[in-house]
C-alpha cells in the first residue's frame, strides 16, 4: 500500500519549514528527482539539465537537498508495492491543492475507472497489437500522469504487458505537473514523451523522454508508421471561443495546469 510511504514522503518533505515555502520544495524535489532519472539516459539533454539541477540544489542546505533522494526511494517503494498515483495524492496530502494554486488531480480510483472504460473491448486490443505490435495513447492535460497510470494498470490486469505494448504522448501547461508524471512514468517503465506544452496551440516549451521510450527506440518505432499523425495533431479541434476561455483562464492562473477538460485517447 501507498500510505505509508506517502507519510514517509510528506514528512520529509515538511521538513523545510518554516525555513522555505513547501510547495516551491515540493516542485523543485520534482525536477530534481525528473532530471535525476532522464540524465542516466537523454545524453542530448544531459548538461543543460544538468546545470539545472545545480542550480536548484544551491537554493537549499545539505540537510534539505539530502531528502530528495530518500523521497524518491520512498515513491520506488510505494509504486513497487502497487500502481497508482502516488505523487497525485502527495501533493493532496500535503495539502498543495489550494484553490490559490488552482491545481486539482483526478483520484486514482476515478481514473482507474475511466481507463476500463477508455479500452473496451479486449479483443479488438489485442488485434492492434497483433498486427501493429503497440497501442498509442495521447493524454492532453496529464496532471501527474493518473490517467495514463490507470491505463497501463488497466492493460496489465488484462494480461498486456503495457512495458512492451503501449507508447504515450503526455501533455501538460505545468512544468511541475510535467516532472510528477515523469517520475512516475519513468519509474513503472512506461514508453512515453512528455511535452511541457500547450494542447490547444501545439506549442512545445520542453520535451521529456522516459528511459523505457530511449531504451525500447520508440522513436524509430513511432517514426516507421508514416501514415499516422502525431499525437497534437489528435487532438480534437475547439471553438474559438472556447480557446479564448482557456487563455483567459491560464493567464489569470499561470501556475495552473492546462484547463481543458479530461480526454485521454486511446488509438
Amino acid at each position: 500500500m501507498h500510505e505509508p510511504h506517502r507519510k514517509a514522503m510528506s514528512s520529509l518533505l515538511k521538513r523545510c519549514q518554516p525555513r522555505h515555502d513547501l510547495y516551491t520544495v515540493f516542485g523543485h524535489c520534482m525536477e530534481a528527482i525528473a532530471i535525476a532519472i532522464a540524465n542516466s539516459v537523454d545524453l542530448r539533454q544531459r548538461e543543460r539539465r544538468e546545470t539545472r539541477y545545480l542550480e536548484i540544489v544551491a537554493k537549499y542546505g545539505a540537510d534539505i537537498v539530502a531528502t530528495f533522494p530518500r523521497i524518491m526511494g520512498e515513491l520506488v517503494m510505494a509504486l513497487e508495492s502497487e500502481l497508482g498515483d502516488v505523487l497525485g495524492a502527495l501533493f493532496h496530502d500535503l495539502e498543495l491543492h489550494n484553490k490559490a494554486r488552482g491545481q486539482f488531480f483526478t483520484p486514482y480510483p476515478l481514473s482507474r475507472a475511466m481507463a476500463d472504460m477508455l479500452l473496451g473491448d479486449p479483443a479488438t486490443m489485442r488485434a492492434t497489437i497483433e498486427e501493429r505490435g503497440y497501442l498509442t495513447a495521447m493524454e492532453p492535460a496529464c496532471g501527474s500522469g493518473t490517467m495514463v497510470v490507470a491505463l497501463a494498470d488497466a492493460l496489465r490486469t488484462q494480461g498486456i504487458n503495457y512495458q512492451r505494448h503501449l507508447h504515450v504522448t503526455a501533455i501538460d501547461i505545468d512544468p511541475r505537473a510535467i516532472h510528477m508524471a515523469y517520475a512516475q512514468l519513468s519509474l513503472l517503465h512506461v514508453p512515453a514523451r512528455l511535452i511541457v506544452g500547450n494542447s490547444l496551440s501545439g506549442e512545445i516549451q520542453e520535451q521529456w523522454f522516459t528511459p523505457a521510450h530511449i531504451l525500447g527506440g520508440w522513436t524509430a518505432r513511432l517514426a516507421s508508421q508514416p501514415s499516422r499523425r502525431t499525437a497534437i495533431e489528435t487532438i480534437p479541434p475547439v471553438t474559438p471561443v472556447q480557446s479564448k476561455a482557456v487563455r483567459e483562464n491560464d493567464a489569470a492562473r499561470p501556475n495552473a495546469p492546462f484547463a481543458m477538460p479530461r480526454q485521454l485517447s486511446l488509438f
